[in-house]
């Protein structure tokens, strides 16, 4: 039996098309879980802090914006730039034996979109140089020269904030309400909302087994 498709393309035309890059182009959400449950543990959260539910949760979000809301539930003080750089490591290391599956169906559309001169973009939680690593180990990264990430917006402003959806429109020239988001987790959906973009959502990869 196939398996169920993880999203169903829309019928409707966009002037433009941006993607979430984890668990909307590229199933990579497992492999970053494992990342942060490596890096939270080096600095010292408890066992219990950022299991799957909870990491879900804040798909898409900005690394060291996770952390400091990891550190106000928990009553931490996790560095939060440190910590995100100790689990961007873990994940680059974990991608040295790894090669990333693509999602099918959104890979599928961003080969039509190129091929007809539609624009697209990314527009995710990854900082630049991670984003080209996932991006490189599913053998996609010729296929993305316009990527928005949390360094291009100010501090604080990634998903659930518009703003890096809203500087993807204006990189490609589209109008705003002109363009689609493909996205997987809920901080990404707000924040296309937000955008007054529409949405199309992409399903959930299963949980993953626990390390530990």
């Amino acid at each position: 039996m196939s398996p169920l498709p993880r999203v169903v393309l829309p019928s409707q035309s966009y002037d433009g098309y941006i993607f979430d890059l984890d668990g909307t182009l590229v199933d990579s959400m497992p492999t970053h879980y494992r990342a942060w449950r490596r890096a939270l543990r080096r600095h010292g959260a408890p066992p219990e802090a950022f299991r799957w539910p909870e990491f879900t949760a804040h798909g898409g979000m900005a690394a060291p914006d996770i952390v400091r809301d990891l550190n106000a539930r928990y009553h931490l003080q996790m560095d939060p730039e440190q910590t995100a750089d100790d689990k961007r490591a873990a994940y680059a290391d974990l991608l040295e034996s790894e090669q990333l599956p693509l999602i099918p169906e959104t890979a599928a559309l961003v080969r039509r979109l190129h091929a007809a001169g539609i624009p697209y973009a990314i527009g995710t939680g990854s900082m630049l140089p991670g984003a080209r690593h996932t991006l490189r180990s599913a053998g996609l990264e010729a296929l993305f020269p316009l990527i928005v990430t949390p360094g291009d917006v100010p501090p604080g402003r990634g998903k659930p904030q518009p703003d890096i959806f809203l500087l993807c429109a204006q990189r490609m020239g589209v109008d705003a309400a002109r363009c689609i988001v493909f996205e997987d987790a809920e901080p990404g959906l707000c924040a296309a909302r937000a955008a007054g973009m529409a949405v199309c959502r992409v399903a959930p990869c299963p949980r993953p087994p626990e390390e530990e």
